[in-house]
């Protein structure tokens, strides 16, 4: 597969939600090429450089992400909420004249679906307490931060939902995305809950 590939400072998990600001001319290109053909480019995490000018270093193992809607700011700014589908292995990259990065990529396996163990139930439960409340705050599906459909049994759905929830610099959610085992992501991140609440 290959794929037009957005390094930014943060990490896309399958299933999550990634409002994007576009507004250099080779993303915005980039964009109206996927819609056109209704297709997916991929995120990948920076590893060295930044998300504006000249083309970043990132790592080799990211997420796609589709485009659901959009809406012009004034000043030709492009906004965009994106949903992150599948994982990815980079293969090779090249950068085209414009400074686009584009990728052979693997796709991943989507992780198995396992209802989460009895000795994990707190994730469940919080993820529940945090839909509650998120649908409560915003009525509107389009505008929240949590896309549908909901599976807070599912140890996969609940273990990427806490990785972006949880206050993790994105070298440490780079470091639970990479992982194929969702119960092994889900136990590191019940994990850094509990040393959380550690005083």
């Amino acid at each position: 597969m290959n794929l037009p590939l957005f390094p930014l400072g943060t990490v896309l998990f399958p299933g999550g939600v990634l409002p994007l600001r576009i507004f250099e001319t080779r993303y915005l290109d980039m964009v109206r090429a996927c819609m056109a053909s209704d297709s997916p480019f991929g995120v990948c995490l920076i590893t060295k450089g930044a998300e504006v000018g000249s083309p970043a270093e990132h790592h080799l193992i990211g997420c796609t992400a589709h485009i659901v809607d959009f809406g012009m700011e004034p000043g030709g700014v492009l906004q965009l909420r994106t949903v992150g589908f599948e994982r990815f292995t980079v293969i090779d990259r090249s950068t085209q004249p414009d400074g686009l990065i584009r990728a052979t990529v693997r796709l991943i396996a989507a992780d198995p679906a396992l209802q989460v163990p009895q000795s994990l139930a707190a994730c469940s439960t919080l993820m529940r307490q945090v839909i509650e409340d998120l649908c409560k705050r915003e009525s509107d599906p389009a505008q929240r931060m949590l896309a549908e459909p909901f599976l807070p049994e599912d140890a996969g759905w609940v273990s990427n939902r806490l990785c972006e929830l949880l206050p993790l610099a994105p070298s440490a959610r780079q470091a639970l995305m990479v992982l194929d085992d969702p119960l092994e992501r889900l136990t590191r991140v019940a994990q850094i809950l509990a040393s959380l609440r550690t005083p």
